[in-house]
């Protein structure tokens, strides 16, 4: 069982990147899964009903979220209908939309969860203790457990895969744009990277214009982020091996396009 994932589209150009390379990225690597990050697709915040199913339209088999899911109003009007795509499964209960989804790919199915962290985070529910409830609904079904962790700090998305090492596939982070260099597998078999990075603007910081990000820390007032819309780009992911049976992780390795490193089919 192969599985592409693909970090946090920002804005129109992550819409862009994402549109380009995905039919490649499938042609080259032939996933049988493919998961995208959609939490930061309109605008650099939150999710429209067009984009849900542009990205559906382009190949994405599942999207995850994260904290900016519910930014964009009209999510209200289509999340819970939205069968494809989940919202950090440990936000309060009574929020719209799901945690967790199964897609059958080829008669096996794949349990994807979402998650979010609590350290430098907005406060929820514990994502430690969510993921042993989800875990052992989703065992019932399966043994390939794949989980997108929306976490701010690289020791709690370590500690959670530790915490969960041997219980599910995979656990890859989310949420801070940069792709970081230490996907491994983990002594039980998950596969593990701290953060898959972002798609979308690469000159930008963390895919917004650099002259407001910069102006808030000279002067600490409140500042209007917008996502980059011009210039060059990147697209983030990864690509993991692993057995049907047992539903251990066999490798995870990292996919970076850029100007600088380009694309080559």
């Amino acid at each position: 069982m192969r599985i592409l994932f693909i970090g946090d589209i920002v804005g129109s150009m992550g819409r862009d990147q994402l549109q380009t390379y995905l039919p490649k990225l499938k042609q080259k690597y032939q996933p049988q899964l493919t998961i995208v990050n959609g939490e930061n697709a309109a605008s650099g915040k939150g999710i429209t009903e067009k984009i849900y199913k542009q990205f559906l339209d382009w190949g994405a088999d599942v999207l995850t979220m994260g904290n900016h899911t519910f930014d964009k109003k009209e999510i209200f009007e289509f999340i819970d209908r939205a069968k494809r795509m989940i919202r950090p499964a440990n936000f309060p209960v009574g929020t719209p939309g799901n945690g967790i989804t199964f897609t059958n790919v080829n008669g096996t199915e794949v349990a994807v969860i979402n998650l979010q962290g609590r350290t430098f985070m907005p406060t929820i529910d514990d994502p430690f203790r969510k993921a042993d409830e989800l875990i052992a609904e989703a065992r019932k079904r399966t043994s390939i457990i794949f989980v997108d962790f929306h976490a701010e700090a690289s020791s709690e998305k370590l500690a959670l895969a530790w915490y969960l090492d041997g219980r599910i596939s995979a656990l890859v982070g989310t949420h801070t744009h940069v792709q970081t260099a230490d996907n491994r597998i983990l002594d039980q078999g998950t596969a593990y990277i701290t953060d898959v990075g972002m798609t979308g603007p690469y000159d930008g910081i963390i895919g917004t214009e650099r002259e407001a990000v910069i102006k808030k820390f000279l002067t600490n007032l409140p500042v209007r982020f917008e996502a980059m819309k011009h210039g060059k780009h990147q697209l983030s992911g990864v690509v993991i091996d692993i057995d049907p049976v047992s539903g251990k992780a066999k490798q995870i390795n990292r996919i970076l396009i850029t100007e600088d490193q380009p694309f080559f089919s």
